[in-house]
């Protein structure tokens, strides 16, 4: 018998649910209907490192308001419109602009999330990238990819570190670098120690009972005890910290300045992005360091608390570069990447909405997101009479606030 959601989501006692019999998108037809699923199979500790983000969360409504800002005004008369997603980026063309951005500690939020994201991203002909800080290796993730994983390096401090997985990126088929820079000190994420995570993540009696509150969650993760950021595994021994939110990852961090960037260039020859641009200025510079790839983003509100929405630099840093421009921060919706894609992004990565998917619907959960997000474009393009999302460019504005509404 088949077995199917019930009017509200609640804990089921299987890992996957069987929609055979049901149609998803009468179901999940957003990105915040994924959000209200996976929250009630998720326990109180991991949902609060999802979805949280740090101080007054100001930041993270912030990109939301930004996005709404980002207005078209649709044309008539163009007769019918054949869309074409297809979208080319360092060598690779993808059929969608959009992919699975990096997101750490993956695993805490479903066991095995990051093979399957790896998986199906690379079914669907998109880039995933996976984290240092996840709860899998790279040599575990990696063939998943085919041979066309990206990683994100946070910036370890030893150069034997470095050096060591480098290669071991290398090994395991990754061809994209994406050096976050915009973490140089651990954030406070106030809704993350209030949810009870500790580093490392142990199982407390408290954290006994939010997992008992969510079978689903704790049948996945049955026989593999608390998830732990296993490529780190051989470098440290030490795990104490001092601060809740700061993770092992923070014992071989630096914060790293324009050397740093020089001598991962020289020592990564394959394509090197850096991730958490913000200014103009910056983007240039990078240009000239012969980094291959900007990545927009403020870190989706989850670092610091006084920045403006991300995509209100977008079309500075545009300007500043010829180079790829890559987007994330609030991204919820295929007109939100048509949105970015307008104002100068030539691709667009998305974090929480891919874990919202597999955290509600398990391994249905990515490729019904991709299809949500291609009918989403398709419609909204369809409005806007071109065939292709680069074809926005300059059909753009940001709405005057005072404005909205009249």
């Amino acid at each position: 018998m088949t077995e199917k959601l019930s009017p509200s989501p609640v804990d089921k006692s299987r890992t996957t649910l069987s929609y055979a019999a049901m149609d998803l998108h009468s179901r999940f037809m957003t990105v915040a209907d994924l959000r209200r699923a996976a929250r009630h199979r998720v326990p109180r500790f991991a949902w609060a490192y999802l979805d949280s983000a740090t101080g007054t969360e100001a930041t993270a409504r912030r990109n939301r308001a930004a996005l709404d800002r980002v207005l078209f005004t649709p044309s008539i008369l163009h007769g019918e419109v054949t869309p074409d997603f297809s979208t080319a980026l360092f060598g690779e063309t993808h059929p969608l602009p959009f992919g699975v951005a990096p997101v750490g500690q993956s695993g805490l939020l479903w066991h095995g999330a990051e093979r399957l994201l790896a998986r199906e991203a690379t079914r669907a002909g998109l880039p995933y990238a996976m984290s240092n800080l996840a709860n899998a290796t790279p040599e575990e993730v990696g063939p998943e990819t085919g041979g066309k994983g990206w990683f994100q390096l946070y910036p370890p401090r030893d150069i034997a570190v470095r050096q060591d997985m480098l290669q071991r990126m290398r090994d395991s088929g990754f061809h994209v670098l994406v050096l976050t820079v915009d973490v140089p000190v651990a954030s406070r994420r106030e809704k993350q120690v209030k949810g009870g995570l500790v580093q490392p993540p142990r199982l407390t009696p408290r954290i006994a009972l939010q997992c008992a509150l969510r079978p689903a969650w704790s049948l996945a993760r049955l026989g593999h005890g608390m998830p732990r950021m296993k490529t780190l595994d051989r470098y440290t021994t030490d795990t104490s910290t001092r601060d809740m939110t700061a993770h092992v990852g923070y014992l071989l961090r630096t914060a790293p300045d324009w050397s740093y960037v020089r001598w991962i260039r020289e020592n990564w020859e394959g394509t090197l992005v850096v991730k958490g641009v913000l200014k103009p200025e910056d983007a240039a510079r990078l240009e000239a360091e012969g980094v291959d790839g900007i990545w927009v983003s403020n870190h989706g509100g989850r670092q610091f608390d006084g920045a403006r929405g991300a995509i209100d630099h977008l079309p500075g840093v545009r300007a500043a570069t010829r180079l790829p421009v890559i987007f994330d921060s609030g991204i919820e919706s295929g007109l939100d990447i048509l949105r970015a894609v307008a104002l100068g992004a030539d691709f667009v990565m998305l974090g929480r909405a891919w874990h919202y998917a597999v955290c509600a619907l398990g391994d249905a959960g990515p490729a019904h997101l991709v299809d949500m997000l291609r009918k989403d474009m398709t419609a909204n393009i369809g409005q806007l009479g071109v065939a292709r999302p680069i074809d926005l460019r300059g059909l753009a504005e940001f709405a005057n606030p005072a404005s909205e509404g009249k």
